[in-house]
């Protein structure tokens, strides 16, 4: 079997590497001290259509097939995790509306989200509470023909901008999912600085004090907020952060190099010696095999293959500790100089360490991999019995 992208998906993945070299990569650093993301390159985003990349052409989206949309997110994560982060965010909540949305939500926000009129975010983790999704503690209440939302939203990328908000709350002690605007009475929001990583990720608290929206703001139903709404979400989020992976361990890579090639140590170049020759190769190698993981995810996406679910954990747990190793060993190679600012790699082991915790930590994509690989094996040997 011969894996290779169409003659189109080349083409875009080049488009795409283009841009994050031009317009992405001469800045990241600069953004990443200045813990922000300028307005203009969300714009500039929305421009070439990016934040409407797998939104149907139908509500002027680019309607991207996944791998395409793969490899957009590689490029992003090659150049800013941060910004990859807003890829993220703003996708789910499309992809959310797209699957789980009615006709008149679909119709109103799907094309102001794909041309970046409307900034999309999700609101699900909480101060006390992350993997434990299903226990979240905001509450939602019907009064009239309005629901009344109360709590707290924590770690919200792009939540100091974004206009419309995913909320997951509990409704008649049941998780659903909620539209909230960041104008609706009772909605305000609270920077978050001084991150690990993700640094010009713009993250935000959000408060939610008895913030009142329209009952038409219900996407689905009661109840349906977690299991279908946000599983759908996360598993959009999970393939987009496990290509982003890749892009930062290919950028990691490529610093390696650029690195070794000039840096002389011992009387010789770093690149010929032995250990430095180890570390490169293992990166390459653990690099190709994440990409391929992320290839095979987004194809069965693409085909509608119901073993998606499980195959992007698998590549989004790969991919995430895949680019931990492979950060830690570009700052190695650079030595003290990668502990640095004037070089990238500190910066892309910082964002590195949060790939491994965003859309369901290492143990959560543990626990899905083994439940769905335990479960399918069991159907195999009923059938074969």
């Amino acid at each position: 079997m011969k894996i290779e992208l169409t003659p189109a998906q080349a083409e875009a993945q080049q488009s795409f590497r283009a841009f994050v070299d031009a317009e992405i990569m001469p800045h990241a650093d600069e953004y990443d001290r200045e813990e922000r993301t300028p307005p203009e390159v969300i714009r500039r985003l929305a421009e070439l259509g990016y934040l409407g990349a797998t939104i149907s052409e139908q509500y002027s989206g680019r309607g991207m097939d996944m791998v395409t949309f793969g490899l957009l997110c590689e490029e992003l994560g090659r150049g800013s995790i941060s910004l990859l982060s807003l890829l993220t965010v703003h996708g789910m909540v499309t992809q959310a509306l797209t699957k789980w949305g009615s006709p008149a939500q679909r119709e109103h926000w799907l094309p102001k989200l794909a041309t970046g009129e409307v900034i999309g975010a999700l609101g699900l983790t909480e101060p006390n509470i992350g993997s434990d999704a299903k226990s979240i503690e905001s509450s939602a209440v019907l009064t009239g023909d309005s629901y009344l939302l109360n709590g707290r939203k924590k770690w919200i990328s792009f939540g100091q901008v974004a206009d419309l908000f995913l909320i997951i709350a509990q409704c008649e002690g049941k998780p659903s999912a909620f539209l909230v605007e960041r104008k609706d009475p009772g909605f305000s929001s609270k920077p978050i600085s001084g991150m690990l990583g993700f640094r010009s990720a713009m993250l935000a608290e959000l408060h939610l004090d008895d913030c009142r929206i329209p009952s038409e703001n219900l996407v689905a139903r009661v109840g349906f907020g977690f299991s279908h709404v946000i599983g759908s979400a996360l598993d959009y989020g999970r393939y987009c952060v496990g290509c982003g992976c890749v892009g930062l361990g290919q950028a990691c890579l490529e610093a390696s190099v650029s690195y070794v090639n000039k840096r002389k140590q011992f009387g010789s170049y770093l690149r010929e010696h032995q250990l430095i020759q180890q570390m490169i190769a293992n990166m390459i190698t653990s690099i190709k095999a994440a990409r391929l993981l992320n290839y095979s995810a987004g194809y069965l996406k693409d085909t509608g293959d119901p073993d998606t679910i499980m195959e992007t954990s698998i590549a989004k747990y790969f991919a995430s500790q895949m680019v931990n190793r492979v950060a830690q060993d570009a700052v190695q190679i650079h030595g003290a100089a990668g502990c640095s600012s004037e070089y990238p790699v500190q910066r892309y082991l910082r964002d590195a360490k949060i790939m491994e915790i965003i859309e369901g930590s290492t143990q959560i994509q543990q626990i899905i991999i083994s439940t769905y690989g335990c479960m399918k094996l069991a159907r195999k040997k009923r059938t074969k019995t």
